[in-house]
């Protein structure tokens, strides 16, 4: 019995840990708006009291800006910059004299892609960003995707 316990005490503290370590999760789809165009959508749900960055920083920032490296596929270009649309907090801290423009909650990102031809094809890439605390800020994390454009 104290072996089950002993057992079931380390896997809690592992999927705490674990769960403290992943503040952010990633969703990935893509929504068709117009002949041959589509809106693909890279959605972070951020945990309470985490903040994942903006794409663009002040000059004084420290943290990490979100980037996006999407592949390059012939039968699709992309049509403008990556759009975020969620709350952005601009942070600022006057004693340490940083910045940070930030999400917390949720953010999307938005890409609108135009096919080339009508055919099954999928936007590939990697995302990179960092997520911070009030205490602590994880390594940067890079995230693979593949969202199919139908």
């Amino acid at each position: 019995m104290k072996q089950l316990v002993l057992l079931a005490s380390v896997f809690l503290m592992a999927t705490i840990g674990q769960a403290q370590q992943n503040p952010v999760s990633w969703a990935f789809s893509a929504k068709k708006v117009a002949d041959k165009q589509y809106e693909v959508h890279m959605t972070a749900t951020i945990q309470k009291g985490w903040h994942l960055y903006s794409q663009v920083q002040p000059e004084d920032a420290v943290a990490m800006p979100t980037t996006f490296k999407i592949n390059n596929n012939p039968l699709v270009t992309l049509e403008g910059a990556i759009k975020e649309d969620g709350k952005l907090e601009k942070f600022h801290d006057a004693k340490l004299e940083l910045s940070a423009n930030q999400f917390s909650n949720k953010v999307d990102f938005v890409q609108v892609v135009k096919l080339k031809a009508n055919a099954k094809t999928n936007v590939t890439g990697v995302l990179e960003f960092q997520t911070c605390n009030d205490q602590k800020c994880l390594p940067p994390k890079k995230v693979n995707f593949t969202i199919d454009l139908n």
